[in-house]
C-alpha cells in the first residue's frame, strides 16, 4: 500500500446497506466505492449532479497528487497508481531472489541496527560468497573463465568448501563436471542488485532501526524473535510490536512522568486542536442556507467524468472517419504493424520501400508470384538466416541454400511455418506448398507477416540497429542540450555586461557631480570663491550684479533671446551635426543588434528544425498521438499522412485523409479531460506536418485520378496493358536494393 508522509494511508469503507441495484463510483484501482443518496433508482451516472460526486473527485484528484511513495522501493513524488505499480513490480523483482539466499539475508536483517543503505551493502556482501546449488556461474579452468552451473556443495572438512560444477558449452550443454574451489568461481550475474535487496528489506520488515521481520516470516524460516541482549536495556515486545523503553522525566510542576505520557497529552492536545479546525472548516464551507458549498473542479480530469459547463463552447461530435479498406477491419492493425516496419528497416531488409496503398493491394492480389509479396517474405527470412537463430538450423537441417529466389520463397515460408508450429496456420501451409499462395485470405497472409516480423524483432541485427539508434538520438539530445546551455550562457553574460556599463555610467555622473558639489573653490552660482580677506566685498559684489541682471530681465523680457542670438552659428551647427551623429550612431547599433538576433534566431530555428528531423529519421518505434475520451487510439504515419483511427477493442479502424477533418477532429476535443487534451496538444505539435504530407498525398491522389482517366480516354485499338494503370502500380514494384 503506497504511503502519504511516510505513513500508511487507509482506505474509504463501503457504504452501508448498499442495495444491489444502486448506482456507485468506483475507484479503479483501488476497488473504493462512494455512494450517491440523491440518485434516483435505475438513472444514469451522467445526469447525477456534480454536487453530490465532489467526494468522489476530491478522492481521485488526491490520487492524482505527486505527494505518494512506494512502499517498498521509497521513491516519492509519484501518484498514487503509480506508486502501485512500482510497489508491484519491486514484489516481482523481490520474487525472482533464489530461495537459498532468503533465510541468510533474514538472519543478518533481524534486529540489526544499520542504516537501509548499509544494511543492503552487507547483505550483498554475504551473499556473494554463498554459492548454491542451481546457481550459473563462471569457473577459473586453464586459466581462463568458463560458464559453469553448481550441481552439489561438497565438504570434506577442508577449510575451504569446494563445489562439484558442470561446464557447459555456447548451446548450453553439459560438457564435463568437476570440483572447484569456491574462490575460483565468480558470479556471472548477481541473482540481485543493491535496490532489489532494499526493497526485500522493506517489504520483509515491519519496523526499521532496529530491523524487524514479520513473526509469519521469522517461525517460516526459523529465524529467533527474541532481541539480542545488547538491545533489552532499549527495547521490549508489547503487543506483538517492539517498543523503546523511555525515561522518566520531570515536567514543569515537579511532577515526574514517563516521557510516553508527555507525550500522549501533547497528542491529545494537537488532536483537540485539529478537531477544533475541522470544525471550523467545516462550518465556513457551508453557506447561510446551512447547505455545502460546491468547491471548483481542478481541471484536466478524466473525460468521462467532464460536465458541459455554462462557458463551455459548444462542442461537435468527432467527424466519422472514412472506412474504406480493402482488407477486412480487424486485419487493419496487421496491416499498418508490418508495414510500417518494413518501411522503418528498409536499409536494413534491403528492401525497397512501397505505399501502403501498393501493400494493401498487393495482400489482396490472386497473384502467387507477386514481386511486392515475394520480396517482403525473402528480406524477413534472409534476416533470420543471417540472425544464425533457430531458423536458420532448420534450414541446415533441411540443407537449405541460403539464397532465396522468386521461385523458392515459397518453401522457405513453409520451413518457417513448420518451426512455429502454430496449429491455426497448417491449412495455410498446404495450401502454400501447393504453390496457390494468392488464394489465401488476407487475413492468413497477414498473420504469417506478423509472425516473421515478431521473430524479426527478436534477431541480434534490429536489436543492434534499435541500440545504435538510442545512442544516436541520445547524442543529439547532449548536442542540442550543450547548444541551449550555451547560448543561456551568452544571453547571461551579455546581460551582465549591459548592466555593468548602465551601473558604470551611472557612478561616473555621480562621481562628476560630487566634485563638483564638493569643490571648495566652486560657488553655487558657479562663480570661484578667492579665498582672500577681500572675501566679503566678492559676495556682496556678486549679489549686486545678480540683482542687477535680474532686473535688466524684467525690464527687458527679450534680452534672453537676445543673448542667445548672439552665439556664434558655427558653434552652433558643430553642436546639431555632433547630436545627429551621435543618433545615427545609435541607430545603427541598434539596427545591427536587432539584425544579429534575428540571425541568431534563425540559426536557432534552423538547428531545431535539423535536430528535429536527425531524430525522426533514427525513431525506435511508432507511438499513437494519444486517445480521445472512449479511449480510440489515433496513429499518424509519416510515410502515409493520414491519422488512424483504432477504436478501443483494436477491432475497428479508420482514417482521416483531409485538413478539414483533422481541424474539425481538433475542435471536437475538450481539453477539459484527460486523455482529449493530451491529444489536442500532439495533434498541434504536428498540425504543420500532417498538413503537409496531406496536402502532398491529394497531389499525387489527383495525378493518379488523372492518369486513370487518361488511360480511359485511350481507344480500344491501342488499349494499354494493364500494368501501366496507376491504380495497378504495385505490379510494376522493382527491388533496387535487393542483395546479390
Amino acid at each position: 500500500m503506497p504511503f502519504f508522509k511516510r505513513k500508511p494511508f487507509g482506505l474509504a469503507e463501503p457504504p452501508k446497506d448498499l442495495e444491489p441495484y444502486e448506482l456507485v463510483y468506483q475507484v479503479r484501482f483501488t476497488k473504493e466505492i462512494f455512494r450517491d443518496y440523491h440518485c434516483q433508482v435505475g438513472c444514469y451516472c451522467m445526469f447525477v449532479s456534480l454536487t453530490w460526486i465532489r467526494e468522489y473527485l476530491n478522492r481521485i484528484n488526491f490520487y492524482r497528487q505527486r505527494v505518494w511513495m512506494c512502499k517498498y522501493t521509497g521513491k516519492s513524488n509519484m501518484t498514487y497508481e503509480e506508486a502501485l505499480v512500482s510497489e508491484k513490480h519491486a514484489t516481482r523483482k523481490v520474487q525472482e531472489l533464489p530461495n537459498e539466499l532468503v533465510a541468510p539475508a533474514l538472519c543478518i536483517i533481524q534486529f540489526s541496527m544499520l542504516s537501509l543503505r548499509d544494511l543492503a551493502d552487507v547483505i550483498a556482501k554475504k551473499l556473494q560468497k554463498d554459492l548454491f546449488v542451481g546457481a550459473n556461474l563462471y569457473g577459473r579452468k586453464d586459466g581462463s573463465l568458463y560458464p559453469c552451473k553448481v550441481l552439489k556443495v561438497v565438504e570434506n572438512g577442508v577449510e575451504k568448501i569446494q563445489y562439484e560444477v558442470a561446464w557447459v558449452d555456447k548451446n548450453k550443454k553439459i560438457t564435463e563436471n568437476s570440483i572447484v574451489l569456491g574462490e575460483d568461481l565468480v558470479w556471472k550475474k548477481t541473482p540481485f542488485s543493491r535496490n532489489i535487496l532494499k526493497s526485500f528489506i522493506r517489504e520483509s520488515t515491519c519496523r526499521s532501526i532496529p530491523w524487524v521481520i514479520h513473526e509469519k516470516l521469522a517461525q517460516k524460516h526459523g529465524i529467533s524473535t527474541d532481541p539480542p541482549q545488547e538491545l533489552r536495556s532499549r527495547f521490549f515486545f508489547q503487543d506483538g510490536q517492539l517498543v523503546a523503553k523511555m525515561k522518566k522525566r520531570k515536567n514543569g510542576n515537579g511532577n515526574g512522568k514517563n516521557v510516553g505520557e508527555v507525550n500522549d497529552e501533547s497528542g491529545k492536545s494537537k488532536r483537540k486542536k485539529v478537531e477544533t479546525g475541522k470544525s471550523d472548516a467545516v462550518k465556513n464551507s457551508k453557506d447561510e442556507n446551512n447547505q455545502p458549498k460546491e468547491e471548483p473542479v481542478k481541471y484536466p480530469i478524466d473525460d468521462l467524468l467532464v460536465q458541459p459547463g455554462p462557458d463551455d463552447p459548444l462542442f461537435t461530435d468527432h467527424p466519422s472517419p472514412s472506412r474504406d479498406f480493402n482488407v477486412p477491419i480487424d486485419c487493419t492493425g496487421d496491416l499498418l504493424m508490418v508495414w510500417d516496419f518494413c518501411s522503418s528497416f528498409s536499409r536494413l531488409l534491403h528492401l525497397w520501400p512501397f505505399s501502403l496503398e501498393d501493400f494493401e493491394n498487393a495482400i489482396c492480389h490472386k497473384d502467387s508470384n507477386l514481386v511486392l509479396i515475394a520480396e517482403t517474405h525473402s528480406a524477413l527470412l534472409r534476416l533470420l538466416i543471417k540472425d544464425d537463430g533457430e531458423y536458420s538450423f532448420a534450414l541446415q537441417k533441411r540443407k537449405r541454400k541460403p539464397k532465396i529466389s522468386l521461385i523458392t520463397w515459397t518453401d522457405y515460408v513453409c520451413d518457417f511455418l513448420e518451426m512455429i508450429n502454430i496449429t491455426e496456420l497448417s491449412s495455410s501451409m498446404t495450401t502454400i506448398k501447393r504453390g496457390h499462395y494468392g488464394l489465401l485470405d488476407a487475413n492468413a497472409k497477414l498473420w504469417v507477416l506478423r509472425e516473421l516480423v515478431s521473430h524479426a524483432l527478436e534477431t541480434d541485427l534490429i536489436r543492434g540497429k534499435l541500440d545504435e539508434h538510442i545512442e544516436q538520438r541520445q547524442m543529439l539530445g547532449a548536442i542540442r542540450r550543450g547548444e541551449a546551455l550555451e547560448y543561456a550562457r551568452k544571453r547571461r553574460e551579455e546581460k551582465e555586461q549591459l548592466k555593468g556599463e548602465s551601473v558604470a555610467d551611472g557612478l561616473v555622473k555621480e562621481n562628476s557631480l560630487e566634485s563638483t558639489g564638493s569643490n571648495p573653490h566652486i560657488a553655487e552660482n558657479g562663480n570661484p570663491i578667492i579665498e582672500t580677506g577681500d572675501m566679503v566685498e566678492e559676495v556682496i559684489s556678486s549679489q549686486q550684479s545678480n540683482a542687477f541682471y535680474n532686473r535688466r530681465q524684467l525690464d527687458c523680457p527679450s534680452m534672453k533671446t537676445e543673448e542667445k542670438q548672439n552665439v556664434d552659428p558655427k558653434v552652433q551647427a558643430e553642436n546639431v551635426t555632433n547630436s545627429c551623429e551621435k543618433e545615427a550612431q545609435k541607430q545603427l547599433s541598434g539596427d545591427k543588434k536587432e539584425a544579429e538576433e534575428r540571425k541568431s534566431k534563425e540559426k536557432r530555428e534552423q538547428r531545431r528544425e535539423y535536430f528535429e528531423r536527425e531524430m525522426e529519421k533514427r525513431s525506435i518505434r511508432t507511438s499513437p498521438l494519444g486517445k480521445d475520451r472512449d479511449y480510440n487510439r489515433y496513429w499518424w504515419f509519416r510515410r502515409d499522412g493520414r491519422i488512424f483511427i483504432e477504436s478501443s477493442d483494436t477491432k475497428q479502424w479508420g482514417y482521416y485523409s483531409t485538413k478539414e477533418e483533422v481541424d474539425a477532429l481538433i475542435g471536437s476535443l475538450n481539453r477539459k479531460g484527460e486523455r482529449e487534451r493530451a491529444l489536442q496538444i500532439q495533434l498541434e505539435k504536428f498540425y504543420g506536418k500532417i498538413c503537409l504530407e496531406l496536402q502532398k498525398r491529394s497531389k499525387d491522389l489527383a495525378h493518379k485520378i488523372a492518369l486513370e482517366e487518361a488511360v480511359l480516354r485511350r481507344s480500344t485499338r491501342v488499349r494499354a496493358p494493364p500494368r501501366e494503370n496507376p491504380a495497378n502500380a504495385f505490379l510494376r514494384y522493382v527491388n533496387k536494393w535487393k542483395e546479390d
